[in-house]
């Protein structure tokens, strides 16, 4: 399993946003960032200090992934035809902790990798303990059945927070999802404004 190396909602409060968009969030009731210094007054940020934060924000929201997968993800996007900003996007939404997520199996991005990480879900019938393998339109994600009445898949059904975005089709009785088509930025539900193109331009410097 991965080792959360700092706590999920320092991000929000670094980053002075509730990325997640969760009513517990930090950032609801203390604006200023975290640590001894952080109610200090906030210089102007420099366009690297501007396209570093769009990259922490990114790589934050998605579990904070290592830096070497996510420069990974953006070195396979621009060898793609077209916006790389927008394919960035697709890679990361067919990751398969993105994936469960989206489905609402679990409550956070955080809990998605570990429940991917401790063998809960298969693909397409067969067993897949890795959070960021790749998942193709169409193939078919589902919750083992011993894992289907844990309390976190029952407390994630019916979180009222966020609802299941339109190219995810989720059978809430099975407890299956399927990738009906990569999307684009705008299909994705980000609580909070994503800048994909500020990220490779961070990379591209």
């Amino acid at each position: 399993m991965t080792k959360r190396m700092e706590s999920k909602y320092k991000i929000d409060r670094r980053m002075g946003e509730n990325i997640w968009g969760r009513p517990k969030s930090p950032v609801n009731r203390r604006e200023y960032g975290p640590g001894q210094h952080g109610q200090r007054r906030k210089g102007k940020l420099s366009d690297y200090g501007v396209q570093l934060k769009a990259k922490q924000k990114l790589r934050g929201y998605y579990g904070n992934i290592s830096e070497r997968q996510f420069r990974g993800i953006y070195d396979e996007a621009i060898r793609m035809k077209g916006d790389s900003g927008a394919h960035m996007i697709g890679l990361l939404e067919r990751r398969l902790d993105a994936l469960v997520y989206r489905a609402k199996f679990v409550p956070t991005v955080f809990a998605a990798r570990q429940f991917v990480n401790h063998g809960h879900v298969l693909v397409n019938g067969k067993r897949v303990n890795i959070a960021s393998y790749r998942v193709k339109v169409g193939d078919v994600v589902e919750v083992r059945e011993k894992a289907k009445q844990m309390n976190l898949v029952l407390e994630a059904q019916a979180l009222a927070e966020r609802d299941v975005p339109d190219y995810v089709e989720v059978d809430g009785s099975k407890l299956t999802a399927k990738l009906t088509r990569v999307p684009v930025i705008t299909d994705v539900p980000y609580p909070v404004q994503m800048e994909p193109h500020l990220v490779v331009e961070y990379y591209s410097r």
